[in-house]
């Protein structure tokens, strides 16, 4: 875990620059807290990408730690932040409940974001915690998604459900959901094509597909999971906004953490959207992906040892 650790905080570094750093620069030399101080740390947190009403609550927030504490030296601010940010996480990691079987997870999300690369780690990770897995080849728009999958259950030793190009997807859904009956599987994880989130008819495409898992097995898709890329700040935001509105997004997975800026969208995710980030990638590595630990992060934004 410790090594786990000192890649998140490796990977927020560019996060960490554009706020933390930024937040030290304002406070430096500063003799008091005053108004033009809020202002400008309102500005730093909007431009790391927490976005506007989440950096807004932050900042009142911290207005009111000031005043009720009596706090007059500017030095303090970057702890008061921190313990905000902390508290805005939360404490507890929200994992994915596997002991429905099978549980069905849907994953869904643009284009680019990784999903496909998501579906194998977790699928690799769930079989090493010795978990039966099955994967479901839903995007059948490319047969290259196809065979990407195919590519990584060959990877990890786990079977696809595939049928040809072009075919209905719901199609897909319903075998792989039967499949995974017989077979006694723990974990189904249907991949989806990767869905413009202005295309209606795509998403009507969507909506279809978890009305037949449905009527498969009661109460499927058990989670919906929603491959962000992390590199895309605010946008990132909108796209959960038009996906939770269509499948009901249960969890998030953060992908491309590693190297971005605007890591901190993760508080806008909390802070906006109230849906829990499951998952959390720092690089390309199956181990790379992992449970998100809200109080790690806040560590590792901050730069703090474990």
């Amino acid at each position: 875990m410790a090594g786990f650790f000192s890649r998140l905080k490796e990977g927020l570094t560019r996060t960490r620059q554009n706020l933390v750093q930024k937040v030290e620069e304002l406070i430096t030399g500063r003799t008091r807290i005053d108004e033009e101080l809020f202002e400008e740390l309102e500005e730093i947190l909007i431009s790391a990408d927490v976005g506007a009403e989440t950096a807004l609550e932050l900042v009142e927030r911290l207005r009111q730690q000031v005043k009720t504490q009596k706090i007059a030296d500017p030095a303090l601010v970057k702890g008061l932040l921190e313990a905000e940010i902390a508290r805005m996480l939360g404490t507890e990691a929200v994992g994915v409940d596997l002991t429905k079987g099978p549980t069905v997870l849907l994953v869904v999300g643009v284009n680019g974001v990784g999903k496909t690369t998501t579906i194998g780690k977790l699928a690799q990770r769930w079989k090493d915690e010795g978990k039966k897995v099955l994967l479901a080849a839903g995007d059948t728009f490319r047969a290259a998604a196809i065979d990407q999958l195919e590519i990584w259950g060959q990877r990890v030793g786990v079977d696809v459900i595939r049928h040809q190009e072009g075919s209905d997807p719901s199609a897909v859904a319903f075998d792989a959901v039967q499949a995974a009956i017989s077979r006694g599987v723990d974990v189904l994880i249907m991949d989806t094509a990767g869905r413009l989130h202005n295309k209606g008819h795509l998403m009507n495409e969507l909506k279809k597909v978890t009305r037949v898992l449905d009527r498969a097995l009661p109460g499927a898709p058990h989670e919906v999971l929603l491959v962000l890329d992390a590199t895309t700040g605010q946008n990132a935001i909108n796209q959960a906004r038009i996906f939770g509105e269509v499948v009901g997004v249960t969890g998030i997975a953060l992908t491309k953490l590693d190297g971005t800026a605007k890591g901190g969208v993760v508080l806008s995710i909390h802070g906006e959207l109230n849906v829990p980030v499951k998952f959390i990638g720092v690089g390309e590595r199956v181990e790379d992906l992992r449970d998100f630990d809200p109080q790690e992060f806040a560590r590792a934004l901050f730069g703090r040892e474990e």
